[in-house]
């Protein structure tokens, strides 16, 4: 997968953390993912189309999730509720919209994201196994999953 294609997420989710929820984040080493199951338990999903096309996911844990959440809606949350999932919503959001000026010269389309919890399967491109942006907030974990194809 071309490095083009990643790095306007990676930026993007730098982006939307720092400046939406003033949370510093680091990033960790980039690997292949071995299955469909998602790293996390929230995730948001965006769908791609255009010169490559396939899947990327946000995926938070729990308490990163429900850190952010507090933040933006300025209340305590203790569980994965409308309002948590309304706000994974809003960040993927976030970051679709950064990254897709920045994949304009791919003539690349993104969907609106849609937030799934639990136990579930993320479809990526079949034969291509999807790569994993890890990253570290002071709240917890997050992951940036790629699964993109390349069209002829």
């Amino acid at each position: 997968m071309r490095a083009e294609y990643l790095n306007p997420f990676i930026g993007a989710v730098t982006s939307v953390f720092n400046t939406m929820l003033n949370c510093q984040i680091s990033r960790g080493a980039i690997f292949l993912k071995n299955g469909q199951d998602p790293s996390h338990e929230i995730s948001g999903i965006i769908g791609l189309s255009g010169r490559a096309s396939g899947t990327v996911v946000l995926s938070l844990n729990r308490q990163t999730a429900l850190s952010a959440a507090q933040t933006m809606l300025g209340e305590a949350q203790t569980e994965i509720n409308a309002d948590v999932k309304d706000v994974v919503g809003e960040l993927a959001n976030m970051v679709a919209g950064s990254a897709k000026a920045q994949l304009a010269q791919f003539d690349m389309s993104l969907t609106i994201p849609t937030v799934v919890t639990g136990n579930f399967h993320v479809v990526f491109p079949s034969k291509t196994p999807p790569i994993c942006i890890p990253f570290e907030t002071p709240w917890g974990s997050l992951t940036v999953e790629v699964g993109l194809v390349e069209t002829p």
